[in-house]
């Protein structure tokens, strides 16, 4: 019986050694993986948290981006139809002033939709824990009315560039000039910007903005070019 039985715990120790040399393995990998999510999935292992920068950098340079390319479209649209350098002035502060409010009121109320719906989910988890349907952890719940400030600020941060860059030059060409070459430097700075808070790479971010602006620019310009020769 002694050879028997001790042929049938061979097997059963063969097959226990994997497991057993495997455990310390997955073991030692965890922590490289506790790296990577403590660095934000930086394939640098810099650190940094990129994903965590994407919703207020988004905010910051979209608004930026908004106002400068909104107001100096603005601009070069009516200095296409009427030369003056008041009515491209005063076409710009409009084109600020109104720009930034909707901005504001747009962020405020997209941010608020996510406040409510975070809430309800609070109440919802709480009232499965305990019955009550508690208050909750709110600390970390977006503010609407610091989102509305912030992002009429960084529109009225971008406009401000062109309009007071080509707002009081007198002559119509060095105006136009002006404005397309301020708003060609704003546009590149943002885009390497965000490229370099966002750890993207500068050289396609700052093309790739400042292409978009210059489209929108020209179309604007033209237009309202051949609205102004119609309707002469």
């Amino acid at each position: 019986m002694a050879p028997a039985d001790l042929s049938s715990h061979v097997p059963a120790a063969a097959d226990a050694a994997p497991k057993s040399l495997a455990k310390p393995k997955q073991e030692e990998i965890s922590p490289a993986a506790a790296d990577v999510e403590a660095g934000g999935g930086s394939p640098g292992g810099d650190g940094v948290n990129y994903a965590a920068r994407a919703q207020w950098l988004r905010a910051a340079v979209l608004g930026a981006n908004d106002g400068l390319v909104s107001v100096a479209s603005l601009m070069i649209g009516v200095g296409a139809v009427n030369e003056s350098r008041r009515a491209m002035l005063v076409s710009g502060v409009a084109g600020l002033v109104s720009g930034a409010c909707s901005m504001a009121i747009g962020e405020y109320v997209s941010v608020y939709a996510q406040y409510d719906i975070e809430v309800a989910q609070i109440k919802r988890t709480r009232r499965g824990q305990d019955g009550d349907g508690g208050s909750g952890d709110r600390s970390n719940l977006p503010s609407p009315t610091l989102a509305a400030g912030a992002s009429a600020l960084a529109f009225a941060a971008g406009g401000a560039l062109p309009l007071l860059s080509g707002g009081f030059v007198r002559a119509w060409a060095g105006r136009v000039a002006a404005v397309c070459t301020a708003s060609s430097v704003g546009l590149a700075g943002f885009g390497v910007l965000g490229a370099y808070l966002g750890g993207a790479s500068a050289v396609r971010s700052g093309a790739r903005v400042l292409v978009g602006g210059w489209l929108a620019m020209a179309t604007t310009f033209g237009a309202l070019k051949l609205f102004g020769v119609h309707a002469a």
